[in-house]
């Protein structure tokens, strides 16, 4: 196996979100789970993504935190096929990741790679006791959220809550009460938390916080899933339409700034995720 550590959604090495990546020999078997979480806590990063060729067109992903295996993560996917197409291993063309969340197109080209989503759902739209209870779990109250947008549970792959946040500042200075976001996040089974807010110069799409303790993930500089669960929120309120490519900038609030891209493929319906990484350690492994 081949080990490397890559910053995701950035062209720039210490920016964007770090992945682990671990490229498996087409004739090696996946390694037992508990080695493979050993793997990832040891390199301490959100996600560490496995990835085995079946075939020409299609690669096998499994994925995992510091603590458990998930179903997808976007940018270790953005990672992995950017590690690939760097080692000259694939080139520009469609591919198929297969994962726990279901078989992905992958497009390759020399500028971004481009992932699918899972099929985009709205999952559950809370009261006004549970809005109140979402913003306290961030020390926030209702004069700090939006008047005509309210938290939903959206998943693209992963479940999570998205909060919208009146404007940039109460964003970026905002404090999670960690214990009550676990709870949260228990209840409602979900991953975390996107809290977000709308660029008022309209020159991005919305700037992005990501919360996930549960998961042993206090804040994330770039995710993947949950601004495609944006992405279908923003749409569902005619924020944004099925033509447009979407910005979202994350991480700033880690020094770590991310740019993360979206669009509607031509059916309507399925949402991709853009961007690029690049690697920034190769690791070997000694057993």
């Amino acid at each position: 196996m081949k080990i490397f550590v890559c910053d995701a959604f950035s062209s720039e090495i210490f920016k964007g979100n770090q992945a682990g990546v671990v490229i498996l020999d087409e004739k090696e078997d996946y390694p037992n789970e508990v080695f493979m979480k050993n793997i990832a806590a040891e390199l301490k990063h959100s996600e560490t993504a496995f990835v085995k060729k079946i075939d020409n067109k299609k690669f096998k992903i499994r994925y995992f935190t510091p603590i458990e295996e998930v179903e997808l993560c976007g940018h270790a996917t953005i990672s992995i096929f950017s590690t690939l197409r760097e080692l000259k291993l694939i080139s520009a063309d469609k591919y198929i990741a297969e994962t726990l969340a279901g078989n992905l197109e992958i497009v390759v080209d020399k500028n971004f790679i481009w992932m699918d989503m899972s099929t985009p759902k709205i999952e559950y739209i809370f009261s006004l006791d549970e809005i109140e209870e979402i913003y306290s779990a961030f020390n926030l109250d209702m004069s700090q959220a939006p008047k005509n947008l309210v938290p939903k549970i959206v998943n693209t792959g992963l479940s999570d809550i998205i909060v919208p946040i009146e404007n940039k500042e109460i964003l970026d200075s905002f404090t999670m009460d960690k214990e009550k976001v676990i709870e949260l996040s228990k209840k409602y089974k979900v991953v975390g938390a996107h809290l977000f807010t709308l660029d008022k110069s309209k020159k991005i799409t919305a700037f992005c916080r990501n919360i996930a303790p549960l998961v042993g993930i206090d804040e994330e500089c770039a995710t993947g899933t949950s601004n495609g669960a944006l992405t279908h929120y923003l749409n569902d309120y005619n924020i944004i339409s099925t033509q447009d490519i979407n910005t979202f900038v994350q991480g700033e609030s880690m020094e770590r700034a991310s740019t993360i891209l979206s669009k509607y493929k031509e059916d309507g319906k399925t949402i991709q995720i853009g961007g690029n990484a690049v690697i920034s350690f190769e690791c070997k492994f000694y057993k």
